[in-house]
C-alpha cells in the first residue's frame, strides 16, 4: 500500500522540525515539509514546497493529495494567526485533507476573564473554533509547553548587574507554574495522533507537558548539572519597561502564576498527550545533561 502523505507547516521552525523527525522515525507516512524556501531546505522529509500561510493558492498547491496537515503559526514573526489559520483551513478544505491538527494554545482572554492580554496564547485559541466546525473527518489540537530549548534561547540566563548570571522575571520563582517539555517531544504526540485518528480525531486536545516547573525547580536541575544560576522577581510594570514586546511576556508570566500555562483542567490532556505519544517524553534533567 502507497503510504500516505502529511504535510507539517513550518517545517524548519522549532515545532515543525521535531515533527518532521518524529514522523520519519515512525515511518508510516510520507512528510512533505513546507518551507517559504525549499531550495535551503536540509531536514528529514521526503519532499520540501514552498508555501506561505499568508497565499491560500500556495497552501492548496502544497496540500494536494495530503491525508493529514499540521499547522502552526508563528506570532513572533508577526503573523496575524487568525487569518493564517483561516487560509489552512480553507486550502485543506478545498484539497480534501481528511486530518487537521492545529498547533494551538490556552485562551488566556476567556481563563483570566481578560485579566491579562496574551495575544500569542490567545489569538491561536481563536481559531480552535473555525477547525471545528469546518467538518474535517478528523480534527487534533496539540498546546505545546514552554520549552526546554527556551532557556538556551529568547529566555535563557543573563548576566545581572550583581555580578551572578540568571533570571529577573516577574514570577514567583517558588511557584510551579511553567508546564514544560522538549519541544521534540511535541513530534511524538503528532505522530500519535495521525497514527490514531479514530482515538483523538474528534477535536480532543493533547497538551504535551513533561514537568510542571517553578524557576526554583528549573535552577536545582541546572545545579545538579554543575551549573549555578541566580533568579530575581521583579515588579510587572518594571519588567515592561525592558524592551519592545516585554509587556506581553510580563502578562505571560502572571496567567501562569495565576493559572499555570496549560490553564485549569489540564491534568487529562497532559496524560492523553502522553498515552497517544510514539515515544517516552524527555525529563528535564536528561535534557540539561545532554545540552548543558
Amino acid at each position: 500500500m502507497e503510504k500516505q502523505t502529511i504535510v507539517v507547516i513550518g517545517a524548519t521552525g522549532s515545532q515543525g522540525k521535531g515533527i518532521v523527525n518524529a514522523l520519519i522515525n515512525e515511518g508510516s507516512f510520507n512528510v512533505r515539509a513546507i518551507t517559504r524556501n525549499p531550495e535551503k531546505y536540509t531536514g528529514q522529509a521526503g519532499e520540501a514546497v514552498y508555501a506561505d500561510l499568508q497565499n491560500l493558492q500556495s497552501l492548496k498547491d502544497a496540500f494536494t493529495n495530503a491525508y493529514g496537515v499540521f499547522v502552526v503559526t508563528n506570532f513572533w514573526e508577526g503573523a496575524d494567526e487568525i487569518a493564517q489559520g483561516k487560509n489552512a483551513i480553507e486550502a485543506a478544505k478545498a484539497t480534501g485533507v481528511k486530518h487537521f491538527i492545529w498547533s494551538t494554545l490556552p485562551n488566556v482572554e476567556i481563563i483570566s476573564e481578560a485579566a491579562f492580554e496574551v495575544p500569542h496564547f490567545t489569538d491561536k485559541a481563536k481559531v480552535d473554533d473555525l477547525v471545528k466546525s469546518a467538518g474535517f473527518k478528523y480534527t487534533t489540537f496539540v498546546q505545546p509547553p514552554f520549552y526546554y530549548q527556551n532557556l538556551v534561547g529568547m529566555l535563557g540566563p543573563q548576566p545581572k548587574q550583581d555580578g551572578t548570571t540568571g533570571w529577573t522575571l516577574p514570577i514567583d520563582p517558588a511557584k510551579k507554574a511553567i508546564h514544560m517539555s522538549d519541544i521534540n517531544d511535541l513530534g511524538k504526540a503528532v505522530t500519535g495522533a495521525f497514527l490514531q485518528p479514530e482515538k483523538v480525531g474528534n477535536g480532543s486536545y493533547l497538551s504535551v507537558a513533561t514537568e510542571l516547573n517553578s524557576f526554583n525547580d528549573i535552577i536545582e536541575a541546572y545545579k545538579a548539572n554543575g551549573k549555578e544560576y541566580s533568579f530575581s522577581q521583579v515588579p510587572v510594570e518594571l519588567f515592561s519597561t525592558f524592551f519592545e514586546g516585554a509587556k506581553e511576556l510580563a502578562e505571560m508570566f502572571e496567567y501562569f502564576e495565576k493559572h499555570t500555562y496549560m490553564g485549569p483542567g489540564s491534568a487529562s490532556r497532559i496524560e492523553l498527550a502522553k498515552e497517544i505519544a510514539t515515544g517516552d517524553f524527555v525529563s528535564l534533567q536528561e535534557w540539561l545533561s545532554k545540552n548543558n
